[in-house]
């Protein structure tokens, strides 16, 4: 899959969306922490949003571009301090929460928002229940048809911010397709199903409760115009299924828990002062969660004695007079290259040196055995942090056969100063690897902290991490210790100091701009990731 690099103009928002259609990025694309590519709109399939003013993608014949970030969902010392905010919709089948939930993403206009269906929770049906289901004998619209416990546990994950996988149901064959959907990284999830308040448990999950309220007869003509059109059902069938089953679970089950809701939309999608007064207290509670990481590391753990965790390549004549070609403001293009190739190289040579192994005996072609050692783990996983970090790919590549790479982009906001996730790829099960992370230059800590946080919450080991980094500011090596103490770090240099605006003194320039040959703006920053030059 091509690499997608994000654009730096406006910013604007976007959303995943995700539903039993399947609509999303599968496991170890890009499209994780992208939109849906396509912007029609079905009555049905959850499989786009839109967005106020233009859509929040640059779409060209090979590649989606997106265009804004998610800001930092943890504080100083690496754990989560803000959740995703919840909004429950519930309703009766073909009420319009789907329209409802698209004019919330229109109108909130923010990065990031998940919209999950409950309809992709539903349980594996067996044998007979299959038989059931063809003859429009089984009910879909009652509680127990619905896998309550992993919905659960699926909206809890993500709402505390890790990477969760998602059945997809398909309600041709009634049965969950075999390639499960991965979702990270939301700053507001919109839940939508016609029992999202059915369940104790699922309740404590949702920090805003809506109901959406229409007409019996309106429903019955939407969901035969979907059932028909879209799920190749005949009428008859149809309705004898909502005469047997809809009607009355609508009755029994999803109309008496209106009285939980916190608010009542009454004819859907428009009703657009509902859907205002959602939205203005969804934003009053976003800008109370907002946080200010680089801040907090620029005035955290100063004057402290360096980490145990930190490893600094041997300072020999050879290391110390690459450091001087590199950092000379004179050095040409290609001699920074080639030398800061050969730090790279004797960087991830020491860098491995830290992974797990075990005493293995060979023999030797003259009959002798040999007492050596090899890889005591599952796999090695490279992980570059656009765009400089890349440059550090053919070293692990080198001296580690079919290593596998993921990317991820995180850029400062220039209005902000923090650092924002713009997407990543990682590799599939990266949460039983041995995962070698890379910057070339760290200085506040920040864009490190934040590719740390992403791994963790892919169920990487923090044990299982190395950070490897050309040069580092003593502040970023505190930074990234303090949070993840287990994370080991290793770089061929540490200077003393970052300037106000956070530079690394005395430095090295813009590792990136100096590598690809572009030019720097003037405010930036050693944490700042321009976008990729491809």
């Amino acid at each position: 899959m091509n690499s997608l690099p994000a654009y730096s103009g406006a910013r604007i928002s976007g959303c995943w969306t995700l539903s039993s259609d399947g609509s999303g990025g599968g496991d170890g694309s890009l499209d994780r922490l992208l939109p849906s590519v396509s912007m029609g709109i079905s009555p049905r399939k959850r499989t786009t949003s839109q967005c106020k003013s233009e859509p929040p993608l640059l779409l060209t014949s090979k590649r989606t571009i997106y265009t804004a970030g998610r800001p930092p969902w943890y504080n100083e010392h690496g754990t989560q301090s803000k959740e995703a905010f919840v909004i429950g919709l519930c309703g009766g089948s073909a009420s319009g929460k789907t329209t409802v939930a698209r004019k919330i993403i229109e109108a909130l206009d923010v990065p990031w928002v998940v919209l999950l269906s409950m309809d992709s929770f539903y349980k594996v049906l067996s044998p007979e229940e299959q038989i059931q289901a063809a003859r429009n004998d089984y009910n879909f619209d009652h509680p127990d048809a619905f896998d309550f416990g992993l919905l659960t546990h699926t909206l809890r994950k993500l709402k505390q911010g890790k990477s969760v996988k998602i059945p997809v149901y398909d309600f041709t064959t009634h049965g969950r397709q075999k390639d499960w959907k991965t979702v990270y990284g939301a700053s507001v999830i919109i839940f939508e199903g016609i029992m999202s308040f059915a369940d104790k448990e699922l309740l404590k999950l949702l920090d805003m409760k809506i109901f959406v309220e229409t007409d019996s007869d309106i429903r019955l003509v939407r969901r035969l115009r979907r059932d028909i059109t879209e799920r190749g059902r005949d009428i008859e069938g149809v309705i004898k299924q909502y005469n047997k089953f809809v009607k009355p679970a609508f009755e029994q089950y999803i109309e008496p828990t209106m009285r939980l809701a916190d608010l009542v939309v009454p004819r859907g999608g428009g009703n657009m002062v509902a859907i205002d007064l959602i939205v203005q207290h969804v934003h009053s509670q976003l800008e109370e969660r907002e946080l200010s990481v680089r801040a907090a590391l620029a005035s955290a753990h100063q004057a402290q004695p360096l980490p145990q965790t930190l490893s600094v390549l041997e300072s020999t004549p050879q290391v110390r007079g690459m450091h001087t070609i590199i950092r000379n403001k004179e050095t040409s293009r290609d001699e920074f290259i080639f030398y800061s190739k050969r730090l790279m190289r004797l960087l991830i040579e020491r860098a491995l040196s830290f992974l797990p192994s075990q005493v293995h005996m060979v023999q030797t072609p003259q009959g002798e055995d040999y007492e050596g050692r090899i890889f005591h783990g599952k796999r090695i996983t490279g992980v570059s942090i656009l765009r400089a970090g890349e440059t550090m790919e053919p070293a692990l590549r080198a001296v580690c056969k079919d290593v596998r790479i993921g990317k991820i982009l995180i850029q400062t906001n220039q209005d902000t100063g923090e650092p924002e996730l713009h997407y990543l790829r990682l590799p599939k099960d990266i949460s039983e690897d041995h995962v070698v992370l890379m910057d070339c230059t760290v200085s506040t800590g920040a864009a490190a902290m934040m590719a740390v946080r992403v791994l963790l919450d892919h169920d990487v080991q923090e044990d299982k991490i190395l950070l490897v980094s050309l040069l580092m500011a003593e502040m970023g090596v505190h930074s990234v210790a303090y949070a993840f103490p287990q994370v080991k770090i290793i770089t061929t240099a540490v200077d003393k100091k970052v300037n106000d605006v956070f530079h690394i003194i005395p430095g090295i320039g813009n590792f990136g701009d100096r590598y690809f040959g572009t030019d720097a703006p003037p405010d930036w920053s050693e944490d700042d990731l321009d976008e990729p030059s491809y």
